[in-house]
């Protein structure tokens, strides 16, 4: 346990007052995991805790709210969360309790949380406190609900998400009790904040198993639930992810696919790195695949011609109603539009490469050079990430790998903006006000091959340039 939080347990306990570690904090000590961070329980109410904090000489960083009775403090630099026992009761939002109120004992405590898992205590002496199973369901990987999971559900419909970011954080399984739940608090999912929704979907996708999260979240309808956003004072319901559920009844074609379209993405996002960019382009990759007017079949083979293109249109539409950045979706959208062509500079060995990167330098989303050559490392995850999500026995992605490091290592040579340009000050001393005008122009002869990108190369042409300015001004 870590130090700081043993300090401010054991400064409770010296006070009189019961004091614990509770939540995911005992979850990942149980599992042998470095806590991201811990939240303490204590009998102590947030004025007795901040007199012992005063006492103490440590900061109190916040107190959010006395209806929920939970003070921030900030011990040796660590932030910590300290509650007081509380019970909590639940009415017509879908997300906050109705009424909260300060609890007699750790018990009561515990058996208003959401999941067992999350529902353990342990003392500053490390003896836990397991009142729901929670201990055994770690042991097994298992997702259990504290108490019966239909009512949990339409107490807090957030927490249909957190079961889903937990399959996927912790590599457990959700019961079948806990997904039979499901559907009967999907009407709750309407009062839930998009903000919320997408918050949990986003820390879903980046943990070790997102293919279990994700995997729940579609076949169980949840991602056909609405959400909402307010805007001008009025709640507009916002669609979650209605686009993915058609894609477990979408076959692929044989022998290129042994999955059907669902499972395929899944075994994508699950070999893809945990950058949530790349994951979001793994998720959308083949969002389009069995879609009207992209489904056809060819010489007795399925196929889904323009799917790229019509996918990163999609992925467009659904980032940009879950209120993304724009640099996000440019990126995205890049990645999904560019995936198949990818495959085909790689596997064929065709393409003028150098004419296609001068193509996504002039007209692409990218601002800088750097821009230009994440994005291409990025496409060369995805497409490793493809070639295994096939499911063929004889996949190997060593030729792809390496065909993406030679492509960075092109475009690493394309600039992108007359920033990258490597001119040196002589250039703009000799160019004066005509600047802007010079490097735009060595930009483009720099992208077509024409020049070398180096200063005294530049330097040189800039001095040809100017001439011939200052002749065609006579």
């Amino acid at each position: 346990m870590d130090q700081s939080v043993r300090k401010v347990l054991t400064a409770l306990n010296d006070a009189g007052f019961e004091a614990y570690v509770v939540g995911g904090s005992v979850r990942d000590l149980l599992m042998r995991r470095e806590p991201h961070d811990y939240d303490l329980t204590t009998a102590a109410r947030p004025e007795e805790i901040r007199r012992i904090v005063a006492k103490q000489g440590w900061h109190t960083a916040a107190i959010r709210g006395e209806r929920f009775a939970v003070t921030v403090l900030v011990v040796d630099g660590k932030v910590i969360e300290t509650a007081t026992f509380r019970g909590e009761s639940y009415g017509g939002d879908s997300h906050r309790p109705e009424r909260v109120w300060y609890a007699d004992s750790l018990r009561e405590d515990v058996l208003r949380r959401d999941f067992t898992v999350n529902a353990m205590a342990m003392d500053k002496d490390g003896h836990l406190y397991d009142y729901v199973n929670g201990r055994n369901d770690v042991k097994k990987k298992r997702l259990v609900t504290v108490g019966e999971p239909q009512r949990r559900f339409r107490e807090d419909a957030l927490r249909l998400f957190r079961a889903c970011r937990f399959a996927g954080q912790l590599d457990f399984q959700p019961v079948k009790e806990l997904q039979r739940a499901m559907p009967a608090a999907f009407d709750r999912v309407s009062g839930l904040s998009l903000e919320r929704v997408v918050s949990e979907i986003d820390r879903l996708l980046v943990t070790p198993a997102a293919y279990k999260g994700l995997d729940i979240l579609v076949r169980s309808g949840l991602g056909d639930c609405s959400c909402r956003q307010k805007v001008n004072g009025v709640y507009l319901p916002v669609p979650i992810l209605p686009e993915l559920s058609h894609l477990p009844q979408t076959p692929q074609s044989r022998p290129f696919h042994a999955y059907d379209a669902w499972v395929h993405t899944l075994a994508v996002v699950a070999h893809t790195p945990p950058s949530l960019t790349v994951r979001y382009s793994a998720l959308f990759h083949d969002v389009a695949k069995g879609l009207l007017g992209i489904r056809g079949r060819h010489d007795g083979r399925l196929t889904d011609y323009g799917h790229d293109a019509c996918g990163a249109a999609m992925a467009v539409d659904i980032l940009r109603r879950w209120q993304k950045s724009p640099d996000l979706i440019r990126r995205v959208s890049w990645l999904v539009k560019t995936h198949m062509k990818f495959h085909y500079f790689s596997n064929t060995g065709q393409g003028d490469l150098h004419k296609w990167l001068r193509r996504e330098a002039q007209q692409g989303p990218f601002k800088r050079t750097a821009e230009l050559m994440e994005a291409v490392e990025q496409a060369t995850a995805l497409a490793c990430a493809d070639i295994i999500g096939c499911g063929r026995a004889a996949a190997e992605t060593a030729g792809t790998a390496e065909f993406g490091r030679f492509l960075a290592d092109l475009a690493c040579q394309m600039p992108v903006s007359t920033r990258d340009l490597a001119y040196d000050r002589r250039l703009p001393s000799h160019c004066g006000k005509l600047t802007g005008n010079c490097l735009k122009n060595l930009l483009l002869r720099v992208q077509s091959n024409e020049l070398d990108n180096d200063a005294e190369t530049l330097f040189q042409a800039a001095e040809k340039w100017l001439k011939r300015q200052e002749k065609a001004e006579t």
